[in-house]
């Protein structure tokens, strides 16, 4: 058994994952694989309405706002959001708690101005600065509610003073989250929802339209609201095993389920490495992610001058057992384990048991 703990795109719901190599020959009984079907037929209009409609239930999105399916991932929305949402001479204030935070940040200074109201980049992104003031009249507060790099995540979303806009891409799904706090939530979907290719924009439709600036349409939320996100040809594939997902998702429970899941298997992996004399996490205690947790070898425990060596016979062996991809980003360094909802609970108590394993082996 291959556990894959990569932070993404990452591992998918087996069941969700035959549904959509099985619609690559055959979609919905037509004949036709999906990726030769037009999107403008019933069967992927229909399919994307249901995928809507999930995405609805699963988050318990109030009315007055809009779901859309969009290309250019995360990245894209780092100019969307303030290209459509913040005017030249008005102000946002953006949180800077990790690598894409900061690519938000530098994005949003071309379309108006940015107050960094708290960083944690000094301390290499350990933890949620908390205590900041936000700029008086302030279009919204931007937030990164978890940061995968540095495995810390926003247990508490702070208040806004008008409302609240997050890339949510890590941690989508994990958690229940009040939606009508937000004014625009987006995420890839290549941790929790499915595969590269896609990105979701639960966007509060009264915000739009205030920016006072000439948008290109394909960068205008507005275009896409009235078109269902069919303007132009849509991500389909993308969307149709994102729909598998969330299926997959709400017979498990729905989110609610997922969060007890999510606790049990983040608590395990935190509580070995709290008790371990080899490791130690290198999130703050109060902030750490409950979808990525890196964690390194302790100084106490490794030289300096063997610690390159020992992680890499760590990950040599670790991937011999069926625990791939579990090297840590360059900025942290050791290693990380991305558990996202589909990650199951074997694989985390399988990665606790040849981290005990290692450690009695030195």
């Amino acid at each position: 058994m291959i556990y894959n703990f990569s932070a993404g795109p990452c591992t998918l719901p087996k069941q969700a994952t035959e549904e959509a190599a099985a619609a690559i020959a055959n979609f919905a009984g037509t004949g036709i694989g999906i990726l030769e079907m037009s999107h403008r037929t019933k069967p992927i209009e229909g399919m994307v309405a249901e995928t809507e409609s999930l995405l609805r239930e699963l988050l318990s999105i109030p009315a007055g706002y809009e779901v859309l399916f969009l290309g250019g991932g995360a990245s894209l929305q780092f100019c969307m959001a303030p290209m459509n949402l913040l005017a030249q001479n008005a102000t946002a204030d953006y949180t800077d708690t990790g690598v894409w935070a900061n690519k938000a940040i530098k994005e949003a200074r071309k379309f108006g101005k940015v107050n960094v109201v708290c960083s944690s980049k000094e301390s290499v992104y350990n933890h949620i600065p908390k205590n900041f003031e936000q700029t008086p009249g302030a279009t919204y507060l931007h937030i990164t509610s978890n940061n995968t790099i540095y495995g810390t995540q926003w247990k508490e979303f702070p208040k806004a003073n008008t409302y609240l806009v997050s890339d949510m891409s890590s941690d989508i799904l994990a958690r229940p989250i009040d939606v009508s706090k937000f004014g625009l939530i987006y995420a890839g979907a290549q941790k929790n929802m499915g595969p590269a290719g896609v990105a979701v924009a639960i966007v509060r439709s009264d915000i739009l339209g205030k920016a006072e600036r000439e948008i290109p349409a394909m960068l205008d939320y507005r275009t896409h609201i009235p078109e269902k996100s069919m303007f132009n040809t849509p991500p389909v594939f993308s969307i149709y095993v994102m729909n598998r997902v969330l299926h997959w998702l709400k017979n498990l429970g729905g989110v609610s389920a997922i969060e007890k899941i999510n606790i049990k298997k983040a608590n395990q992996l935190y509580n070995a490495l709290d008790n371990s004399k080899l490791f130690k996490g290198t999130a703050a205690k109060e902030d750490r992610s409950t979808m990525n947790v890196p964690f390194v070898f302790r100084e106490e425990a490794v030289a300096a001058d063997k610690k390159e060596a020992l992680e890499k016979t760590f990950l040599k062996v670790a991937t011999e057992k069926g625990l791939e991809q579990l090297k840590g980003h360059r900025s942290v360094g050791g290693f990380r384990a991305s558990i996202y909802n589909a990650m199951p609970v074997e694989g985390v108590e399988k990665l606790v048991e040849f981290m005990s394993e290692f450690e009695k082996s030195l």
